[in-house]
């Protein structure tokens, strides 16, 4: 293997997609993917999102707040227990400012409200892919 093609399969960022609208996962997924990022998992609920978390180790998690069987603000709470140098970003619809607050206090490093523009989501993942772990 060349050291490029090296150097770039080491750094690839690897992102868990967190929501339980199948819809919204796929969207988030294909737009992770024209910026870079390869898929590390994606997840319907916290409890499956806590799960892939601790196994797989992500560089970056997308988490939706609202959600079945665990919410989003308990998932990332966990995470961060686990992990507390997690980078966890929350994807919230645009009334869920003080649940933002609450993820913000709890470890979140930033939001993503829905419904979001493909441009504003791809500069997103751009910023990210680059910023160090």
């Amino acid at each position: 293997m060349s050291k490029s093609v090296e150097d770039s399969a080491m750094s690839a960022k690897r992102v868990l997609i967190v929501d339980d609208a199948l819809i919204i996962r796929k969207r988030i997924r294909d737009i992770a993917e024209s910026a870079g990022w390869e898929i590390a998992g994606e997840a319907k609920n916290g409890e499956e999102a806590v799960a892939m978390f601790d196994s797989e180790r992500p560089d970056l998690v997308t988490l939706d707040i609202v959600m079945p069987k665990m919410d989003g603000v308990a998932a990332l709470k966990q995470m961060m227990q686990h992990d507390p140098s997690a980078r966890v970003v929350m994807v919230s619809a645009v009334n869920q400012k003080d649940k933002l607050a609450e993820c913000i206090q709890a470890g979140a490093i930033d939001f993503i409200v829905k419904p979001f523009e493909k441009a504003s989501l791809l500069g997103f993942f751009e910023k990210y892919l680059s910023a160090d772990r």
